[in-house]
């Protein structure tokens, strides 16, 4: 399966889940039903991944954790904010450069449009 074929199921569970429950929950609510609708698509879901800082050749391990990596190849960070900006789609390209993948899906649930809350992100695609 390709990342855009991923993606493409990823974001249809998301817009499931938003006509679902709609916007207003806590971040962790979205993560775990995301992650329940993609195992249940049969995709392989990794969730809290843990994201090591490597500066100067040292790997520090300091909290950081990637909500969801789907299948090992596409990374899913879920928000529940007023609205998304430019530190969250950094902080989102660093998880991929650390991680090493290239795709990313940067989620926020808490829009009114599902849509307007989606960002993709790359690294290298």
């Amino acid at each position: 399966m390709t990342h855009n074929q991923i993606a493409k199921i990823i974001v249809n569970e998301a817009f499931h889940i938003h006509r679902s429950i709609g916007p207003g929950m806590l971040e962790s609510a979205y993560t775990h039903c995301l992650a329940y609708r993609l195992n249940k698509a049969g995709l392989c879901i990794k969730r809290e991944v843990p994201v090591s800082l490597i500066f100067e050749d040292v790997k520090l391990e300091c909290g950081y954790r990637a909500d969801l990596i789907v299948e090992k190849l596409v990374l899913i960070e879920i928000k529940s904010i007023e609205k998304i900006i430019d530190i969250h789609l950094a902080q989102t390209l660093t998880y991929l450069k650390f991680l090493d993948l290239q795709l990313g899906l940067l989620i926020n649930f808490n829009s009114l449009l599902l849509k307007d809350g989606i960002r993709r992100v790359v690294n290298g695609l």
